[in-house]
């Protein structure tokens, strides 16, 4: 089995990079248990107690999320048994107050509840639906730290599914293990959180498992420890805050896979012993999907990045954060085929994962711009014309505006459809022809650099495509954005639009 590289990268965010680590070790170090101090007295005058929401009104999910604390840090603690099977589970999380709370809410559906406690005292707790709200024994002051413990009995099994391209999500069983696929709001059904995917917090994961079995999650495998049970302690640090959509956890017969990309960046693939040899080809391409982006985009955003082989008939791919999940079936295909969906996953790590969503009516950012970038890389390496494909989503798009949305105006059931893909890449190809590409690329980078571990929303890019342009450019992509009429798309006067009859 391999060990996760240690190879350092000076050129990239250093400064950065060590207030990460500084930061990551001394919250690893910290023993999670010891509660926090209980909160003081308020004193005359400080703010009266009240709920945190229930939720932060997405106009998608409008309970997820949810209000009155920011998370500081998650732990998880998993002691996994076998596939398919219930085993314990704790989460950790350490927060502050951002109000003065009598009792807060978090997101938390489909396992056993055990107990929770916040600062080390037996809270009371409710469940009704996703919603498990808390009720501390004494109330928070606002601003202050506190720490929230949840034991629970956690379901491999769980899963949920959709009607649109996210099919299954939540617990994705393998034959020997378990990847789990938490977008859009399955990581609830994984721990207890705030599951939005503009509330973003690092991790720690602790996972035990049989001997026979790897554990992997997002980010720097830290230590793994052989328990005298014959057991195995993994523990890995996110290294950067991630929202909780992001999130992968992995247990399998897993080989590690470690190489390098450009600039020594350090590469972990996490592969199915029996996928190792025949995945090879393909996965050694991820250093040179990297330097195309990179001399795209800029730098890389993390500290690592690697492919996860699912073992799985879900045939979705997945940009959880610094480790993609991709369905073996994308590996043993073509190779069109496969860099298309690995070149998807890797730009999603700089828009979607380092950019995050402001709310779920900005996905098409997201998948717009992972879909741009995919079909500009496949047109270069001997895949379908850009242009045509282009076409032929503009030709269709009063028909997916009237059924799917506009594309930055979903309604639930259609969020993950066409219009946020090939339908939300034409907007971005749209603003490319009516600024020119070195414009265009200016705006490219401004963003993923100026937004950077943030979230960010349209508007943000409106204003900031303005800016960097030198116009003001509302008046041209809020039709494209908004509008129930597709607009003429400059440059090309021969292209027609199908019309969307009320049938």
């Amino acid at each position: 089995m391999s060990t996760n590289r240690t190879t350092s990268r000076p050129r990239r965010r250093g400064r950065l990079a060590l207030a990460a680590a500084v930061t990551a070790a001394a919250a690893l170090t910290a023993p999670v248990s010891q509660a926090a101090p209980a909160s003081r007295a308020a004193p005359v005058g400080a703010e009266k107690p009240s709920p945190g929401a229930p939720g932060l009104g997405d106009p998608m999910f409008p309970l997820d999320g949810n209000g009155g604390y920011q998370v500081e840090r998650y732990y998880l603690d998993f002691d996994w048994q076998a596939p398919k099977t219930p085993f314990e589970a704790t989460t950790t999380i350490r927060a502050r107050s951002t109000q003065a709370l009598s009792r807060f809410n978090l997101d938390f559906g489909g396992n056993t509840l055990h107990e929770v406690t916040v600062n080390g005292s037996t809270a009371g707790a409710s469940r009704a639906g996703d919603e498990l709200t808390v009720t501390p024994k004494s109330p928070l002051a606002k601003g202050s730290s506190f720490t929230v413990k949840v034991t629970y009995t956690a379901d491999p099994t769980q899963t949920r599914h959709r009607d649109d391209a996210i099919e299954d999500y939540g617990w994705i069983p393998t034959p020997d293990g378990t990847v789990v696929y938490p977008q859009p709001n399955g990581a609830r059904l994984i721990f207890p959180a705030n599951d939005h995917p503009s509330r973003r917090a690092p991790i720690t994961f602790r996972i035990t498992t049989p001997s026979d079995r790897t554990a992997v999650a997002n980010g720097r495998l830290v230590s793994r420890v052989e328990r005298p049970d014959g057991r195995v302690r993994w523990t890995y640090d996110s290294e950067q805050p991630l929202s909780t959509q992001l999130v992968q956890l992995a247990v399998g017969k897993f080989r590690l896979v470690d190489s390098e990309g450009p600039g020594g960046l350090p590469l972990r693939d996490v592969v199915p012993d029996e996928l190792v040899e025949p995945t090879a080809a393909y996965r050694a391409l991820t250093p040179d999907h990297l330097k195309w982006l990179e001399e795209k985009l800029g730098p890389y955003p993390f500290d690592r990045y690697g492919l996860l082989v699912g073992d799985t008939d879900l045939g979705v791919a997945l940009e959880t954060q610094t480790l993609s999940l991709i369905p073996k079936a994308d590996l043993l295909g073509t190779r069109v085929d496969a860099e298309r969906n690995m070149v998807h996953e890797l730009a999603h790590q700089w828009f979607g994962d380092s950019v995050a969503l402001k709310s779920w009516s900005d996905l098409w950012l997201s998948e717009g711009h992972a879909r741009f970038y995919e079909r500009e890389h496949s047109e270069q390496h001997g895949g379908d014309s850009f242009e045509a494909a282009m076409k032929t989503a503009y030709q269709n798009h009063d028909i997916w505006r009237r059924d799917f949305g506009p594309p930055a105006e979903p309604t639930e059931p259609n969020l993950f459809k066409r219009m946020r893909y090939d339908g939300s890449a034409l907007v971005l190809y749209a603003l490319r022809e009516r600024v020119g590409d070195a414009t265009f690329q200016k705006i490219e980078r401004a963003w993923v650099s100026g937004f950077a571990g943030r979230a960010a929303s349209t508007r943000h890019f409106v204003d900031l495509a303005s800016k960097v342009a030198g116009e003001d450019l509302e008046g041209f992509l809020n039709p494209w954005l908004y509008g129930s009429k597709t607009p003429p798309m400059p440059g090309h006067p021969d292209w027609v639009v199908d019309p969307a009859t009320s049938g």
